[in-house]
């Protein structure tokens, strides 16, 4: 199992159990890529350079605030970007060794759904609210299939069960308003997993949910991905959601990726001044009626990107160096220069953040 991002892909996280017809290579590699948007004041650079890849049956999760170029990324994958005003100039997206930039229109659209899912943050809005979960569920069986309205619908009731939603005979004919947010969290990862995709991208598909449901929707998550062995990106800004699923992590502020680890190692020691910001800021039973620290600030305007890194009017540890100079995502080493599995930080004092 290889690393987040490719000058670091010496490396291995957390191993799933894979099948035997397990292609060599990445299920997705995403190499150099910039997204922008052109807007009447300027342009908006999204994404400035993103390196990430995820294999079969492992969970890569990307981590940051809004605004940082998660779910942008993830849109650009999928090919759902607006153009215009967005615009690709630059980076590769290979889906099993195929640069997906580089196909027709027609070509992409076979592999999307089919072989990459989406999840979305928002279920209500996501699904049509005049017609029943079973007829949208159902749809894809129709469209991509081929099957009768009987026989889609009847895998639609599958799919239900499968998502562990109660009754789902007597209730394949309710509309999504009828369903509670879980529920309809539920839904949408029956649509996603409609078509035995190889790739699920989750984009904060916890989002509005309480504490119990999240965890019940995560736990779904990682036990379909285990049972179909698929690759799964999961995009948050909650740190507490992906503890317990994610093998490895990318960190993204302002468009780039500024530190890279396997999950645990980034909980124990974070390389990047602003992912230990984020860890910080996760409320302890530890530190009940403490005041819960907040990173100061606020991300940039993505129109006006300060120079050097992006995160030096926010960081503490910010020096002359960090306002001139665009750090690189550097390999992260142990004190004798030992080189840490998977792990690296795009930060000019990361020896002393992480050894600190």
């Amino acid at each position: 199992m290889t690393s987040i991002d490719s000058p670091l892909d010496k490396t291995t996280a957390v191993p799933r159990p894979r099948s035997s017809g397990d292609h060599e290579g990445h299920l997705l590699e995403v190499r150099d890529l910039h997204v922008e948007f052109h807007t009447r004041d300027g342009v908006a650079k999204a994404v400035n350079g993103v390196n990430y890849s995820v294999d079969a049956g492992e969970t890569l999760a990307v981590l940051g605030e809004s605004g940082s170029g998660k779910s942008v990324t993830a849109q650009a994958v999928m090919g759902i970007l607006d153009m215009p005003p967005g615009r690709i100039p630059q980076g590769q997206i290979f889906f099993r060794g195929q640069d997906m930039l580089t196909m027709s229109a027609e070509e992409r659209r076979k592999i999307r759904g089919r072989k990459i899912a989406m999840i979305f943050q928002d279920a209500l809005s996501s699904l049509n609210p005049v017609l029943s979960v079973g007829y949208q569920l159902g749809e894809m069986f129709r469209v991509h299939q081929g099957l009768s309205k009987k026989d889609a619908k009847a895998k639609a009731i599958e799919l239900m069960d499968r998502v562990k939603i109660p009754a789902a005979k007597a209730r394949v004919g309710d509309y999504p308003h009828q369903f509670s947010g879980g529920m309809r969290q539920r839904i949408m990862i029956a649509m996603a997993l409609a078509l035995e995709p190889d790739l699920i991208i989750a984009d904060e598909p916890t989002t509005a949910l309480d504490v119990t449901v999240q965890a019940q929707v995560m736990d779904l998550l990682a036990e379909l991905q285990r049972e179909y062995n698929m690759g799964l990106i999961l995009i948050t800004h909650d740190l507490g959601v992906v503890a317990d699923v994610a093998d490895k992590i990318a960190v993204m502020y302002a468009g780039r990726i500024v530190e890279t680890a396997p999950v645990h190692e980034l909980y124990k020691r974070p390389a990047h001044p602003y992912a230990r910001g984020l860890l910080d800021s996760i409320p302890r039973l530890d530190q009940k009626g403490q005041e819960l620290y907040a990173i100061k600030g606020l991300p940039p305007n993505l129109l006006k990107i300060p120079a050097g890194c992006a995160f030096n009017p926010r960081c503490p540890k910010a020096d002359d160096i960090c306002r001139t100079e665009i750090p690189a995502l550097a390999p992260v080493t142990e004190q004798d220069g030992t080189e840490l599995p998977g792990r690296g930080s795009a930060c000019h004092f990361w020896k002393e953040t992480i050894h600190g």
